[in-house]
């Protein structure tokens, strides 16, 4: 880890599984899940405080609302939460038919369709149906369309600089692909390969694009976020932070020039918990003034 680079927790409250944070610039706040807990909650970077909703089943994704509010994923069902009153109103719900599934990872295209995927849970350590999963789409109309099918742990997503490639990880093929993506109608076609992890950097999990294009992904397992250029397939940059269930991360802070990266403790023995005091905690990682090295630019606003 380049010494340019500071890590800090922000979030002392522990996490069973956070998951996808999301800046939330008129508050100034970040939210994010904590799925296994099955909470929505938001930390306030001003107070430094954490409010929580909890929810009716396992929350894996939020998006913000264009007047204000949320948009998550929880179960199979898309659903709208208004954080006054604490209300949950159900979309739609999917996958019915496969009642070890539930949603993942979730994320807003540049058109404000949001793109969300599926996974069967396991039903015993190590254990899982595969193929069971899906991707789809919730267009502003609150239509659903599936882009994908076939999908193990469909998880981290994001879209080019451009609006002409959709970035999408299947954790268990262990890599990232690349998808020609049409901003017009949200199609997603051609797959691609465009990193394989390494064994060291262990399973993907949460990603996020920068404003040079590169990505990031979260590297649960593997204690770190690697930077990726899309174009070339090689790796670029390693970020190690310090637990080893690093799960997904964003830009934000002013200029978004900060990113936060959330990590879990589900999953972690005794002996490794011992080992890994802040395993749940949510990091904040910047560059310190007057480095000579780039590290983060801000986030582009899709």
């Amino acid at each position: 880890m380049s010494s340019s680079i500071r890590i800090e927790s922000v979030v002392k409250e522990k996490n069973r599984m956070g998951e996808c944070p999301v800046w939330e610039e008129w508050e100034n706040a970040l939210i994010y899940v904590d799925i296994n807990s099955q909470k929505v909650c938001r930390w306030s970077a001003v107070s430094c405080e954490v409010q929580c909703v909890s929810v009716d089943a396992r929350v894996s994704s939020v998006a913000l609302r264009q007047h204000g509010g949320y948009v998550i994923t929880l179960g199979t069902r898309f659903a709208f939460l208004d954080w006054d009153s604490q209300k949950v109103t159900t979309i739609l719900e999917l996958e019915q038919d496969k009642p070890n599934n539930r949603f993942n990872d979730g994320k807003v295209d540049p058109k404000g369709r949001y793109f969300a995927g599926t996974m069967a849970e396991e039903t015993a350590p190590g254990v899982r149906a595969r193929r069971q999963g899906a991707l789809y789409t919730l267009f502003p109309d609150l239509s659903v369309i599936k882009q994908l099918d076939q999908v193990d742990i469909s998880n981290g997503l994001d879209w080019s600089l451009d609006h002409r490639t959709f970035f999408h990880i299947d954790s268990l093929a262990y890599a990232v692909h690349a998808f020609n993506y049409d901003v017009h109608t949200g199609k997603i076609v051609c797959p691609r390969l465009v990193y394989h992890l390494e064994e060291e950097e262990r399973m993907p999990d949460g990603m996020c694009i920068d404003a040079e294009g590169k990505l990031w992904v979260a590297c649960i397992d593997g204690g770190r976020v690697i930077r990726i250029d899309p174009e070339t397939g090689k790796r670029i940059q390693t970020v190690r932070l310090p637990t080893s269930r690093i799960t997904s991360c964003c830009f934000g802070g002013k200029d978004y020039a900060e990113m936060y990266v959330t990590s879990a403790y589900d999953g972690l023995d005794e002996a490794t918990l011992a080992k890994e005091p802040q395993a749940g905690e949510i990091f904040k990682a910047w560059v310190l003034k007057g480095s000579h090295r780039i590290f983060l630019l801000l986030r582009s606003h899709h």
